[in-house]
């Protein structure tokens, strides 16, 4: 299966994004904290340069705790601030404008000592789809602004929002890259629903999936699906899974589509429990061997 998805308003975005650019102070990069190497877009780096930067590994509920640490270790090793969050529940608001004003201090001491009168400070909010700005939006305003829905693809256009007095957002839409060279990050991508399952093979998903399960998190998998020991044969996984829920056809087959369908419902209801999907060191080890 090769995933690729990169509607004509996502190009559009990258020239709006690269346009505004001038007009902030401080990219806010969200990402998915259980993907947070395959949630950046490589892109980013390319528009924003040098301008400064927090990154915020959000849905850090979903995830697992001591690799979000080991993420964060990694960032401040690259000399970039991150701070987990949760935006749904409203978790880590307050340690975002801490930051960014810690991150600032310097420009806006430079500024006030030019005769300059203290001004809220301007971000710019990007990210993938589905990584949920308009909903970090929402709390950080405390009020419905911007547009939030469960698919990627909800925002289609910018808008600044005011925090308060003492920041001012531009939202922007989620931007995807418009080639995946590793393929392996459109599955992680897909598995955490930054791409409409419309243009998936969820079969093929789902065994990616079950793979990484038995890999990772094997005695999740067996309690979940009642499993003594995970056969090699995914297709047996398949047929097991499909008997024991119900997933099944006239005859008694197994609907192995329904089957794709409740493994990736699962996992993303958080129904084996928070997973991280990729820790730093074996990401970087992936590409030393490339």
């Amino acid at each position: 299966m090769t995933i690729q998805w990169f509607p004509g308003h996502m190009a559009k975005a990258r020239r709006e994004v690269t346009e505004k650019l001038k007009l902030v102070d401080i990219i806010f990069e969200l990402v998915d904290a259980r993907i947070p190497y395959s949630s950046r877009n490589p892109m980013i780096d390319e528009i924003i340069q040098h301008k400064p930067r927090l990154v915020l590994l959000n849905k850090a509920d979903m995830a697992d705790q001591e690799t979000t640490k080991e993420w964060i270790a990694f960032f401040a090793e690259k000399g970039i601030h991150a701070l987990a969050i949760n935006s749904h529940a409203g978790v880590g608001m307050r340690e975002i404008a801490h930051a960014a004003q810690e991150i600032l201090k310097d420009k806006f001491a430079r500024l006030k000592a030019k005769g300059v009168k203290p001004r809220a400070i301007r971000a710019m909010i990007v990210g993938i789809p589905n990584a949920g700005k308009s909903t970090l939006i929402n709390r950080l305003a405390k009020k419905n602004i911007a547009k939030t829905g469960n698919t990627p693809g909800v925002t289609k256009s910018q808008q600044w929002i005011k925090v308060g007095k003492e920041m001012e957002l531009l939202d922007t839409p989620g931007i995807l890259w418009p080639k995946f060279e590793d393929q392996e990050v459109g599955m992680k991508l897909a598995i955490t629903g930054a791409i409409k399952d419309t243009l998936l093979n969820l079969q093929e998903l789902t065994i990616y999936t079950i793979k990484f399960l038995e890999k990772n998190y094997p005695e999740r998998l067996k309690e979940r699906y009642q499993l003594d020991t995970v056969p090699e044969d995914v297709v047996e996984v398949f047929d097991h899974i499909g008997k024991l829920r119900g997933c099944l056809m006239g005859g008694g087959l197994v609907d192995y589509d329904k089957v794709a369908e409740l493994v990736i419902r699962e996992v993303r209801s958080e129904k084996f429990g928070s997973i991280t999907f990729e820790r730093p060191k074996d990401v970087f080890a992936n590409e030393e061997t490339k």
